[in-house]
């Protein structure tokens, strides 16, 4: 599947790749719909798709089909996941520990095709062995995985505290089992419908329905009147940035999880946030050590996302994966070539 332009994606035939010096070529075993590729698709994104046409989607595992010269630690039959992304390792960003902000973030895409290249400096830093119990489907959650685990740990989530997610969809819900994972006291927010009742038979503290009255007087009664400890926005939108500030407690932290659309802003109390020390955090992206991390987490069953699949659809559909999703009339779609 080839972008071309926002609204503009199209399905061709192009030849197998072959591996220059340092890659390496996958066949794709699995590849999941996401919600970057749904605003991708409606309006390009500067950083992600420099330059069009180009192959499209992100998420995915797969199988080592072919080597190039110079590349000792993988080999034809390997079953590995691939980051989205490598940082250069040689920028301020990169050097202070925080390659997520690398100066020169290298992305990649084609996950939505029957096999891909990958460039040397990803396969250098951002591919990961399978182990031969992880299904593909399963595996191919490593991204998003990693991106909402850098989240958790910038937030310093720990065992005992009240975390509030607000906003129920694919990510929201990793952040949750994260969160759940580390022992924390996790109520999710979302707006009844058929994902927020699919969804509710996820195991969390509590499920509270963001259209039934005054959210935040709802959100502060959840831990007792004082507000939660980490309150994490998976939305992106600026209202609900708001929303999560005004639901933290005393000496909380808020996370912005969710990007809003550019050129938006926030009202913010400073005297609150002065006075009550509130932490704001941003949180943007993974790195590699998070997506080792994400894959380990997979591995051990600490996180088990398959419940985030709603669909599964070959690959020719991908188009309409994307519409079901931008209709809210999907999770994630799993799709099989």
């Amino acid at each position: 599947m080839v972008f071309h332009g926002p609204g503009d994606l199209r399905r061709e035939d192009l030849p197998v790749p072959a591996p220059a010096p340092g890659e390496i070529v996958l066949r794709i075993d699995a590849a999941l719909t996401c919600g970057t590729d749904v605003k991708t698709l409606r309006r390009g994104h500067p950083v992600m798709i420099p330059k069009v046409p180009t192959v499209f989607g992100h998420e995915f595992a797969g199988t080592v089909t072919a080597v190039g010269a110079g590349v000792a630690q993988f080999h034809e039959g390997d079953r590995v996941v691939a980051a989205n992304s490598a940082p250069c390792g040689g920028c301020v960003s990169c050097g202070a520990g925080r390659p997520n902000l690398c100066e020169d973030l290298l992305f990649v895409n084609g996950a939505y095709g029957e096999y891909i290249a990958l460039p040397p400096r990803l396969v250098a830093r951002n591919v990961v062995p399978l182990a031969s119990s992880l299904p593909a489907s399963r595996a191919a959650f490593a991204e998003p995985l990693a991106c909402a685990l850098l989240a958790v740990e910038r937030a310093r989530i720990e065992a005992g505290q009240t975390v509030i997610v607000i906003g129920h969809g694919p990510l929201g819900c990793l952040l949750g089992m994260l969160a759940a994972a580390r022992r924390a006291r996790v109520v999710m927010v979302g707006k009844t419908g058929w994902r927020f009742e699919r969804l509710r038979r996820l195991e969390f503290a509590r499920w509270v329905d963001a259209s039934a009255g005054n959210v935040v007087e709802v959100l502060r009664a959840a831990n007792g009147g004082r507000g939660a400890d980490v309150v994490v926005d998976a939305t992106g939108r600026p209202e609900v940035w708001e929303q999560a500030v005004d639901a933290v407690g005393r000496g909380g932290r808020v996370l912005f999880f969710g990007g809003c659309a550019p050129g938006t802003s926030i009202r913010l109390d400073t005297r609150r946030t002065h006075y009550e020390e509130l932490t704001l955090l941003g949180a943007f992206h993974h790195t590699p050590a998070t997506i080792r991390s994400a894959v380990d987490a997979l591995a051990s069953g600490v996180v088990v996302p398959d419940e985030l699949i709603s669909h599964r659809m070959p690959l020719e559909e991908v188009g309409r994966a994307l519409e079901l999703m931008a209709k809210g009339e999907a999770l994630k779609v799993l799709i099989e070539s």
